[in-house]
């Protein structure tokens, strides 16, 4: 009876003793917890053997609407060959420089150079048959080509800036440089040059503010209000479907759209009158 006593009693206690030994190796297996863990980011892996893992910087995006504008200037270099040019400088004005070029159809670009760039800016344009017939006809009052007047004036106005005109005509060509005359038709070369200058100039900044700085549009819709009432725009009437878009625009002020609709009821208005 006792030894059966003692062998139970030894029995339960390695029961006990080796439950406990392997309660004690599952607590030991628990792994610890950790706080904040920090997690490594998957690095990106090629594609294929083609296609290497790039590791070079991305380049910076570049100004779309001066890419198409270089697409559109070097078809029309391609595809015409320009008879006129106009050259415009002085270094001390807000457009430092102006350079217009275009073949007898009107079809050419603009070029200038805006105080505090470095580059220049060029647009294409497409001058109006009004504008184009203005200048046929001063050019013929002139007799451009075949004339050797000087239309400098005898005092040097160099600080209003300096104007060259180069035109071709019948496989002659002949340059000429002012920069202020009394000769009427030489004047009127000068202002509708720089009429052209204005109305294109003015186009480019305006497209630019319509599509990164909008509350830009009313300042120059009042600028291109002056220069209607000063008559220094080559062809309004060409202006109005252009300022129909504005109009039209709503990503610009109201202020802006409601000048944009005066100005073309006014430009209307006047051409209508020029044809009675």
């Amino acid at each position: 009876m006792i030894t059966k006593l003692v062998s139970f009693l030894l029995f339960g206690t390695i029961l006990f003793v080796g439950g406990s030994n392997s309660f004690a190796q599952k607590r030991a297996k628990k792994p610890a917890v950790v706080k904040n863990p920090v997690t490594i980011p998957e690095q990106p892996k090629a594609t294929s053997l083609e296609d290497p893992l790039v590791t070079e910087p991305v380049p910076a995006k570049k100004n779309n609407r001066s890419s198409e504008a270089e697409i559109v200037s070097a078809a029309v270099q391609k595809n015409s060959t320009y008879t006129h040019f106009y050259e415009f400088t002085q270094p001390d004005f807000a457009i430092k420089s102006i350079k217009i070029r275009h073949d007898d159809l009107g079809r050419g670009d603009i070029s200038f150079l805006k105080s505090g760039s470095d580059e220049a800016i060029t647009d294409p344009i497409q001058l109006s048959e009004s504008t184009l017939q203005t200048i046929g006809s001063i050019l013929r009052e002139l007799d451009f080509v075949n004339s050797s007047e000087n239309y400098q004036y005898e005092r040097d106005y160099s600080h209003l800036g300096n104007v060259k005109f180069t035109f071709s005509s019948a496989g002659r060509s002949r340059t000429a440089q002012y920069n202020y005359t009394e000769i009427k038709p030489a004047k009127a070369l000068m202002d509708e040059y720089r009429r052209i200058g204005n109305q294109y100039i003015w186009i480019f900044d305006m497209t630019v503010a319509r599509e990164n700085q909008p509350l830009d549009a009313p300042r120059l819709m009042t600028a291109f209000d002056g220069f209607i009432r000063r008559g220094d725009i080559s062809d309004p009437p060409q202006m109005v479907p252009f300022l129909t878009m504005l109009s039209e625009d709503e990503r610009i002020p109201l202020i802006a759209r409601n000048n944009a609709e005066r100005l073309i009821k006014q430009i209307e208005k006047q051409a209508n009158k020029e044809k009675k």
